[in-house]
């Protein structure tokens, strides 16, 4: 795709060719030239942009389910947004991250291989800290965690497997399990070193406490839904038939669903001066006309024209033609 200039850099190219500091004859010859780009096939780009966009569109819904989550769970401030999406290749994830991190591998059948939660030390144990009672403050920590802390971050991190079965039911029901829980991104081997991955990048807040929650995605477990990435897809998805079961038990429900009727005999408007004037006897005339039809007001909506009368002895009204649009003023 052609590069597409901003208004500035197009002002500032034509003042450079008005003041004479470029050459409108040199850009032609440039353009003519055959132009090489560099490619590293190390970092073979094996996703379009419009599919990185809907893995994207995923993730920032599960960034708010999982803050919904960790705020109910911690009783405590959570914000949770996704930064950026990117593909690499996996040894430059595994190169990117701390020595020392908390990983999550889930498997998330039916498809193929696993994909990695990367929580930064800061979370992990501002999320300790939390749970156990505490402002969730970060702890300036060295060694490893304990199996304690081990147990307790594994058990809130397999409680939020339902969040990212739900982010992704979009796409494809997945059962995602937590299968292991490992310190040191060494002794994780799933794919080869140059396999292409995509990392979604989500920072992270647990009250006054930042950090970084990466979410690895090998191509193996994406390679079977990558058509139903692209925006067709989603457009396709968008025109879905009614389901005629829950229209008749919505229909059903609407039904029987109790309404107020108002009959308005007229209105009027005065002074506060006037009403304070008021005494026994004092007749107040109304804006409505005799020989003019009511209307009938459904949970105080006008709906209909009516006349009153009487029917079997009760005071009832027969309705004379539907209120459509706006109110009309009586003649």
């Amino acid at each position: 795709m052609d590069e597409v200039l901003s208004q500035n850099e197009i002002d500032a190219l034509l003042s450079a060719i008005t003041s004479g500091e470029m050459n409108a004859e040199e850009l032609k010859k440039e353009e003519q030239e055959k132009k090489v780009r560099v490619y590293d096939f190390k970092r073979a780009l094996r996703f379009s942009k419009d599919q990185i966009r809907s893995i994207s569109r995923i993730h920032e819904n599960y960034a708010r389910m999982l803050t919904t989550f960790f705020s109910s769970q911690l009783r405590s401030y959570v914000n949770i947004t996704v930064t950026s999406v990117d593909q690499v290749p996996y040894e430059e994830f595994i190169r990117s991250i701390p020595k020392m991190t908390v990983l999550n591998v889930y498997s998330v059948a039916p498809l193929d291989g696993n994909l990695i939660m990367e929580v930064n030390p800061n979370i992990a144990y501002a999320l300790l800290d939390r749970i156990l009672g505490g402002k969730g403050n970060t702890i300036n920590k060295s060694d490893s965690l304990t199996e304690i802390e081990k147990l307790l971050l594994s058990q809130i991190f397999e409680k939020a497997v339902g969040t990212l079965q739900e982010a992704w039911s979009s796409v494809i029901e997945i059962d995602p399990v937590l299968e292991e829980f490992e310190e040191n991104p060494q002794f994780l081997r799933m794919v080869a070193p140059n396999e292409t991955v995509v990392v979604v990048s989500l920072t992270t807040a647990i009250g006054e406490t930042t950090g970084m929650i990466n979410i690895c995605i090998p191509h193996i477990i994406l390679e079977p839904i990558i058509p139903k990435l692209s925006a067709h897809y989603w457009m396709q998805k968008t025109k879905t038939t009614r389901d005629n079961q829950a229209f008749t038990k919505m229909s059903k429900n609407l039904i029987q669903a109790e309404v107020e009727l108002k009959t308005i005999l007229g209105e009027t408007t005065i002074s506060i001066n006037d009403f304070l004037k008021f005494d026994k006897d004092n007749i107040i005339a109304l804006d409505q006309k005799i020989d003019s039809p009511l209307k009938l007001a459904v949970n105080n909506e006008p709906k209909f024209y009516v006349q009153p009368g009487k029917f079997k002895k009760r005071m009832s009204v027969q309705i004379l033609e539907e209120i459509n649009g706006v109110n009309e003023d009586d003649e």
